[in-house]
């Protein structure tokens, strides 16, 4: 399966005013990430987030439990944005960019994770027959949003995942993925690193979305995310703002990918 990510714009202010209280949060200083890999070696590459409660490491909190903890999280709020479906899917694009009341932009990115699995509010709504499978894209979602505003944030809650953010230095390039390298509009994908180098090109044969165009080309493995498991699973980066969006937010198509490698590294 092949689905699409970009780079949001979205509408904020560095103060909580009327109209923009949605906080984008930045690392807190309670939250744990412990290597396991010291005492575990199979555990290689393998991260757990907590929180101390005592003398104990218990997991941190969920996405409802930072809700409702407000501002006795011990994190910066970075900026406050006025829709809070809007800063549900900046979390699961991972980067984005803000633009302020004065006109200028602010860039976030990726900074860390509550340790919590992503679970699609998507597929929740289809299982609960409230949209088609068709129908559950973002647009989909955000159209549903806007006709149940008061059962929100029961359905954004579903998904105890939760990103923090960090602040970038405002630029034309694309956001900063998994290598720590500017992501390239469609020559970008992430990946599940445990099945795909990050680094090599891929050859990705697909469709464009919602239709049987090709979309044949050379891409980098570049990126990863929380939900892209598996061996043949991409998710094609299509760049910044709305027509991007529109693109990304169709995609799930079938494809294939041929992994290219030199020929000392071929498996044995």
């Amino acid at each position: 399966m092949v689905t699409g990510y970009y780079e949001p714009l979205l509408q904020g202010s560095r103060n909580r005013t009327r109209g923009f209280e949605q906080a984008v949060l930045g690392v807190p200083d309670d939250l744990l990430t412990i290597d396991l890999s010291a005492v575990f070696p199979e555990l290689k590459d393998k991260r757990v987030r907590g929180r101390l409660e005592g003398k104990r490491v218990v997991p941190y909190w969920t996405r409802a439990e930072i809700g409702s903890r407000g501002e006795a999280l011990p994190a910066r709020t970075l900026l406050y944005v006025d829709d809070a479906v809007e800063l549900f899917f900046l979390q699961v694009q991972g980067s984005g960019r803000v633009r302020l009341q004065d006109g200028s932009t602010v860039r976030l990115n990726y900074a860390d994770q509550n340790g919590h699995s992503y679970q699609s509010i998507g597929r929740l709504l289809v299982a609960r027959g409230e949209l088609k499978l068709e129908e559950a894209s973002m647009q989909g979602i955000q159209a549903w949003a806007r006709a149940n505003p008061a059962r929100l944030d029961e359905l954004l809650n579903a998904n105890p995942s939760y990103v923090f953010f960090r602040e970038m230095p405002d630029n034309n390039d694309g956001p900063i993925g998994a290598l720590g390298v500017p992501l390239i509009a469609e020559r970008t994908i992430a990946v599940d690193p445990r099945s795909v180098p990050l680094g090599a090109p891929v050859f990705l044969a697909t469709t464009r979305p919602n239709s049987a165009q090709p979309l044949n080309r050379l891409v980098m493995a570049q990126d990863t995310g929380g939900a892209i498991k598996g061996a043949v699973r991409a998710d094609f980066f299509w760049g910044f703002g709305k027509a991007a969006g529109e693109q990304a937010g169709r995609m799930k198509q079938n494809g294939r990918m041929w992994v290219l490698l030199p020929a000392e590294a071929a498996p044995i």
